[in-house]
């Protein structure tokens, strides 16, 4: 009788009778030839993709040397120096033409995929769609604004792989939502950006594309999972990109790549049409949400987004405006703040970075609190991961099935494969030395029943509640926090993804978070961190420090947080953060 392995892969490969016959015996020798057909069939697979992204993108140079010639006096430079707010105005006026806008971006693009490969895909469509927006009667807030999105967006006839095989091929039958509304107010999505394998990862990384590198250092990574947008942005082939977060994944690479990003609360933005290795997952809170270079194009940016053609083509979405009054409110806020969560010690610059805001936000008139996140080993072990891997991650491991892994992510798909009852095992022996690891190792065991995972989100839920109730008691308005960062160097996110802490707490609460960068790693900063013993003093507290070695010059950001629904509120306080540095940067 033939396995149950072999019956899935026969169809799949045209074999020679014998070796048929051989496979069905169980013959081992045809055994391991399968298995070399396969690996075969798979590298096949990874190289046509390759092939297609870089026809793709000798297609988008085609472009962009025939909208030069068109158009000879074309000022690439002057264009690109404009702030989003900035360029939507002389679109809108008619002083710059969307040819020239997209050619200048589009040759942009295909320079800083040259320098950190940041690019999976060219939307040709682009063209076409340039002409119909110039038709439009009424010009929307985006009115001929080049837009990047990550990998995972859906765009008809364009495949979202996430940087797995397993996707590879299968075309979009139509565009996500948000690349509807994109389009319907006037900007014009002209590529896709890379991922990490399967996205469940800091690192940027994967076997279809490759490693996409910081445009700041290239010994460093980008973060993830929303990279490619990371990278383009900070490089200036995009002046307004879409990524997705529910881990970190839109304000990790925002904080190593030194650009802005928000991440709202879950369905204030549409996630329709948003391919994902997977689905189900309920107590900790996926969003998607853009980044650009400054805060103002995040606001700009969802105030076109958050428009009556998005509630109707996702009614699920509550129907909320932008709401500008309270984004250009001047009220003094109270705000708590916190460097550290007490269960990963952020590297020096990144505790400075929460000290200095502060202080300068108090010296603008604000009220500073001292707060505290609650429960941390409990939310990151009983809430986060047991809320992300219930299944113990097999539906994950499922869609690495046939694939090569990255070796960026060998180390989590190493663990995340280890038997429930190794996993406990390991877990018992490490408890007394490595506390935190043995946690670890017991919540990617999993919930085990429906019974238990009902208890799981109970326990979120009562999470969330205590956390708020703390909230109201202090009387906040927003928090200041730190978030991961400096840029990491390669090889060592993939060892200690538990501790992005910082920002997982908030994908669990679902309340809106955004990064602004404030400064920069110091020599100092340096000479600090060498005498970095974390929290605990463990394996991952030396894996911390090794990762953020070699940063100086590099971003250094801070994150500020609001309740639920309070996006504007969010970006106030971000425009506040960003203004306030600003000015300190050039009084010195």
């Amino acid at each position: 009788m033939v396995p149950e392995r072999l019956s899935q892969l026969l169809p799949q490969t045209e074999l020679h009778p014998r070796i048929l016959s051989a496979l069905v015996c169980g013959s081992a020798a045809a055994l391991l030839l399968l298995k070399w057909l396969q690996r075969r069939r798979l590298q096949q697979k990874l190289e046509e993709a390759r092939r297609k992204r870089d026809r793709a993108l000798i297609q988008m140079e085609k472009f962009s040397l025939q909208f030069k010639q068109q158009n000879p006096g074309i000022q690439p430079d002057a264009i690109l120096s404009l702030t989003l707010v900035e360029l939507a105005e002389k679109l809108k006026e008619g002083s710059l033409s969307p040819e020239s806008v997209l050619c200048s971006y589009m040759g942009k693009a295909l320079e800083v995929n040259k320098d950190v490969n940041c690019l999976t895909d060219f939307l040709p469509e682009c063209v076409a769609q340039l002409q119909e927006v110039k038709k439009q009667e009424k010009k929307g807030p985006l009115y001929g604004i080049p837009v990047s999105i990550k990998e995972h967006y859906n765009y008809k006839g364009h495949d979202s792989p996430c940087g797995l095989a397993y996707f590879l091929g299968v075309l979009a039958q139509e565009d996500s939502v948000i690349v509807q509304v994109l389009k319907e107010q006037g900007a014009i999505p002209f590529v896709k950006t890379n991922v990490p394998q399967s996205m469940f990862s800091f690192a940027c990384s994967n076997p279809i594309f490759g490693q996409t590198l910081n445009p700041h250092n290239h010994r460093k990574t980008t973060g993830g999972s929303s990279s490619g947008e990371g990278a383009l942005i900070a490089g200036g082939g995009s002046i307004l990109g879409f990524g997705s977060d529910i881990g970190g994944s839109i304000r990790v690479p925002s904080s190593f790549c030194g650009i802005c990003g928000i991440k709202p609360t879950d369905h204030r933005l549409s996630i329709g049409g948003i391919t994902a290795p997977v689905y189900g997952i309920k107590s900790v809170h996926p969003a998607i949400g853009p980044m650009a270079r400054d805060v103002d194009s995040l606001a700009l940016c969802m105030k076109a987004l958050l428009c009556d053609h998005m509630f109707r083509l996702d009614p699920s979405v509550p129907p909320i405006p932008f709401r500008d009054e309270v984004f250009s409110s001047t009220e003094p806020l109270r705000i708590g703040y916190y460097d550290t969560d007490g269960f990963v010690l952020p590297p020096p610059c990144m505790r400075r970075a929460v000290r200095e805001t502060g202080k300068l936000l108090e010296e603008a008139g604000h009220t500073l609190i001292p707060f505290r996140p609650l429960r941390m080993e409990h939310l990151v072990n009983e809430v986060f991961l047991k809320g992300i891997f219930a299944d113990g991650a097999s539906m994950l491991l499922e869609k690495f099935q046939g694939d090569l892994v990255d070796p960026s992510l060998k180390p989590q798909i190493s663990v995340y494969k280890l038997p429930w009852l190794v996993k406990r095992i390991l877990a018992l022996v490490l408890r007394p030395v490595f506390p935190r690891i043995a946690n670890e190792l017991n919540a990617l065991c999993g919930v085990g029943s429906a019974g238990n995972l009902w208890k799981q989100h109970v326990a979120a839920q009562e999470y969330c509640q205590d956390f708020i109730d703390e909230w109201k008691r202090l009387r906040l308005d927003v928090v200041l926090c730190p978030v991961m960062g400096p840029a990491y160097n390669f090889g060592y996110l993939g060892r200690i993804i538990t501790t992005g802490t910082y920002t997982y707490l908030y994908n669990v609460l679902n309340f809106p978070a955004g990064v602004v960068t404030v400064s920069t790693v110091t020599e100092e900063d340096e000479e600090e961190l060498k005498h970095y013993k974390g929290h605990y003093n463990d394996h991952w507290d030396k894996l911390i420090k090794k990762a953020a070695e070699g940063g100086v010059g590099l971003p250094v950001a801070v994150q500020c947080v609001a309740l639920p629904w309070q996006e504007e509120l969010c970006l106030r306080f971000m425009k506040e953060v960003e203004t306030l540095s600003q000015e300190k940067r050039q009084r010195k």
